[in-house]
């Protein structure tokens, strides 16, 4: 069974994208990284062009984040100052990002850059937790314990203009924030990922947050990252598909919530090697894609008019006709899901709790 998706112009198979979308959420949930530098690859090999697989990623990430931060609000574990300094740079990042995307784009080099971006990014990250992993399972073997220092400095510690940051215990130069969220605001627009890759080990060691807070501040900075991300691709390139959108959201929301349920219960330590192997591999993949078959990747299935419902050609009409409005209306199209499953999953919470009171 296929469906026909209007604004990226290709037929796809749904039950494929809810699996993978699921699988990357279980990933997202088991080591508490984000899932879109493994989705927006897993969508262009499905046959969805780059540019449109990293604005639908966006979207999808702008919903599970707002899931997620919802969770953290509840439990009050936000810092909104030192978040609010990271979005600052990460606004100026995205806008930043966006020009270089139609700068490329223009020159009709786009879908090069991000599977190059891709393949790079990939391949260290993925290195990188491979070393470290396996670093991790030798020392374990041999009960070795490395006492690590308590404060490393970096030139980004003597910036200027400091200011207090009562929530996290802290006393940075605002610049500090800004330049990682100009970062990763920059990395998002052009990757369509969250960037929690580098925001969360950045705010641990680099502005030395306290570890509770880390998770819910990453996913408030993600959302604004995401909704810059996503209504600067829809109104320039009308790029967002709300149908993908919707499979991507809920297989990944479902995905998440697995996920962390695993974590709770086995150590994540051994299979993090198995995720970086899984990192080279797609990295692998796409440079065999992007160096050796990328007249294959450019062979997509197009719709005629005739192939068009009443739905489809109301998504091409609103998003042709008034691209403002569509994409404040797919932004909060991915909040109110992301607002819904955070609630229900509360609900579900409760109601067990209550279960095993009267049990």
């Amino acid at each position: 069974m296929e469906v026909f998706l209007p604004i990226a112009q290709v037929f796809v198979n749904p039950i494929e994208i809810l699996l993978l979308s699921a699988i990357v959420g279980v990933l997202s949930g088991l080591f508490g990284v984000g899932g879109g530098f493994l989705m927006t690859p897993f969508l262009i090999f499905l046959g969805i062009p780059p540019a449109y697989a990293v604005a639908n990623e966006a979207n999808n990430i702008l919903a599970t984040s707002v899931s997620g931060s919802t969770t953290h609000y509840l439990k009050n574990t936000l810092d909104y100052k030192m978040g609010s300094m990271i979005v600052i740079g990460g606004v100026i990042g995205t806008s930043l990002g966006i020009y270089t995307f139609t700068y490329f784009k223009g020159i009709g080099k786009i879908d090069t850059v991000i599977s190059l971006a891709y393949m790079y990014i990939l391949a260290i990250i993925g290195t990188l937790m491979l070393v470290e992993s396996l670093s991790e399972i030798d020392k374990a073997k041999r009960n070795i314990t490395v006492k690590k220092k308590l404060h490393v400095h970096y030139w980004i510690h003597g910036l200027p203009l400091r200011m207090r940051f009562p929530k996290s215990k802290l006393y940075e130069s605002i610049f500090t924030p800004i330049i990682i969220g100009l970062l990763v605001g920059f990395i998002a627009a052009i990757m369509g990922i969250g960037g929690a890759f580098i925001l969360v080990p950045a705010m641990i060691y680099i502005i030395k947050m306290p570890t509770k807070l880390v998770p819910g501040t990453s996913l408030f900075v993600t959302i604004f990252v995401s909704v810059v991300v996503t209504f600067l691709h829809s109104f320039n390139y009308g790029s967002i598909d709300l149908l993908l959108v919707l499979m991507l959201v809920v297989g990944s929301i479902i995905g998440v919530q697995v996920g962390q349920k695993l974590g709770e219960r086995i150590d994540s330590s051994g299979l993090r090697a198995l995720l970086a192997i899984l990192l080279l591999i797609v990295g692998i993949a796409i440079a065999y894609d992007t160096f050796f078959a990328e007249k294959i990747i450019n062979e997509t299935v197009k719709a005629t008019s005739s192939d068009l419902n009443f739905f489809s050609q109301f998504i091409i009409d609103f998003s042709n006709e008034m691209p403002f409005f569509y994409g404040l209306f797919t932004i909060m199209f991915a909040i109110i899901l992301g607002v819904g499953a955070a609630f229900i999953r509360r609900f579900i919470s409760n109601f067990r709790k209550k279960l095993l009171v009267k049990s």
